[in-house]
């Protein structure tokens, strides 16, 4: 608890070093919530345990130990009978004060999909886990939450989500709400372990995860980088930040909202090449996740560079390889508008979905312009997350599941045809 209060001071010092935080009229919110490491855990038991896609074909699975213990993932068809072994990395970083265990990633595979498959970390015999991979092929069903956090709503979402039956799941952003303080870090690990462990979660960053401090720790997103490895490499992208992967039918864009986006950065033209080389004919669906929305009629974050800057620059690259959907966070609250583009509705632009309203400690944003931008179809600020079931090459269904009353109610549903089937569409 000490280490915790500590982590909080410099937190605060932190915040009014840098004179960054905005502030908001947001309605009460439900308690933060904090897991502990359980009692019974040695500091070699693995613990925060999270898998993601790597290719067509395997999962990383990372985890920590709160000291040294082997990189090594046994795993198998069958509970307990563990068939093959895979070796890995392990690293710790160092935050002001902190320093995290070891941060162990192991790649394993080749594996079939849409197949269970039991594993464990470390050779610990304590702690079996399982995992299912994705289909090969449409259909395919996704959970969309972003701005996730730490709260009574978070741990309601995280209920939602466990009773849906979905393959992959994408976070636009805003993981832990750490904010400087790493030991949050690892209470999120843990909060999200019994999902994470068993689905990959396929992450990129928001403001959130930057914790960037002039000169006290001026390398940004440290812990993110270091705890959240996406497969950033097998797309060809020089940055955890952004990177695409293709699975199913769907071509999956994780984007940076808080690195460079301009027509000289390395992310513009990383983005080029990679919606260049889509094949429809593979991927017939493609969608991308960014954090801070480029459509958005909240009061709440208007005018922000990584908004306004990022779509100038980039809306034009996603129109012309037509994207489908774009999801996005950032505003806690949830927004779906129809097809656009350039601030017009376009029958061949992609949908924009704005979803922060996974949970997070700020609360909702319920201040809407008035009146409604012409192009914005449904709005609500609760809590919530979403589903994309993308059922063949034409056809997709998107629900939002709205859970402020501690149930999952649907509250949102559109049928979706993919661009690549609209003939007025070919580019």
């Amino acid at each position: 608890m000490a280490e915790v209060k500590g982590q909080v001071l410099v937190f605060v010092l932190a915040i009014a070093f840098i004179g960054c935080v905005v502030s908001y009229d947001r309605p009460p919110v439900r308690k933060n919530i904090s897991i502990l490491q359980p009692k019974q855990f040695s500091s070699t038991s693995p613990q925060q345990v999270h898998i993601s896609a790597v290719g067509p074909d395997k999962m990383r699975i990372s985890w920590i130990t709160q000291s040294s213990a082997p990189s090594v993932v046994e795993y198998g068809t069958s509970a307990g009978a563990y068939t093959e072994s895979a070796t890995g990395t392990s690293s710790s970083y160092h935050y002001l004060v902190y320093k995290s265990g070891q941060i162990h990633h192991v790649v394993i595979g080749p594996l079939d999909p849409n197949t269970a498959y039991y594993y464990r970390c470390s050779s610990d015999s304590t702690r079996q886990f399982s995992l299912k991979t994705p289909p090969a092929h449409l259909p395919i069903k996704f959970t969309v939450v972003g701005d996730l956090g730490q709260t009574g709503w978070t741990n309601s979402t995280l209920q939602h989500i466990a009773q849906s039956n979905y393959d992959m799941l994408l976070l636009p952003g805003d993981l832990a709400y750490a904010d400087f303080v790493q030991p949050l870090w690892d209470s999120f690990g843990r909060l999200v372990e019994p999902l994470a462990s068993q689905r990959p979660w396929m992450v990129t960053q928001g403001n959130h995860e930057v914790e960037k401090i002039p000169i006290i720790h001026s390398t940004p997103f440290t812990a993110y980088n270091a705890r959240w490895r996406m497969p950033f490499e097998e797309s060809g992208s020089t940055s955890n930040l952004y990177y695409s992967f293709d699975v199913a039918g769907v071509h999956i864009i994780m984007l940076g909202s808080y690195t460079d986006f301009d027509p000289d950065s390395d992310q513009f033209k990383w983005l080029q090449g990679d919606l260049g080389n889509i094949d429809r004919g593979k991927t017939p669906w493609i969608v991308a996740l960014i954090h801070a929305p480029w459509y958005n009629t909240n009061t709440d974050h208007q005018g922000e560079p990584e908004s306004d800057l990022m779509k100038q620059h980039m809306e034009v690259l996603l129109y012309k390889a037509r994207v489908d959907i774009v999801f996005a966070g950032h505003v806690h609250a949830y927004e779906r508008f129809t097809r656009v583009y350039n601030g017009q509705a376009d029958n061949c632009g992609p949908i924009h979905i704005t979803i922060g309203d996974g949970g997070n400690r700020e609360g909702l944003a319920k201040r809407y312009m008035d009146p409604i931008a012409g192009i914005s179809v449904f709005r609500e600020a609760s809590f919530g997350h979403g589903q994309l079931e993308v059922v063949n090459a034409t056809d997709a269904v998107w629900t939002w599941h709205r859970n402020d009353d501690d149930v999952s109610v649907v509250s949102d549903t559109v049928w979706l045809r993919s661009l690549s089937s609209n003939p007025a569409c070919k580019s």
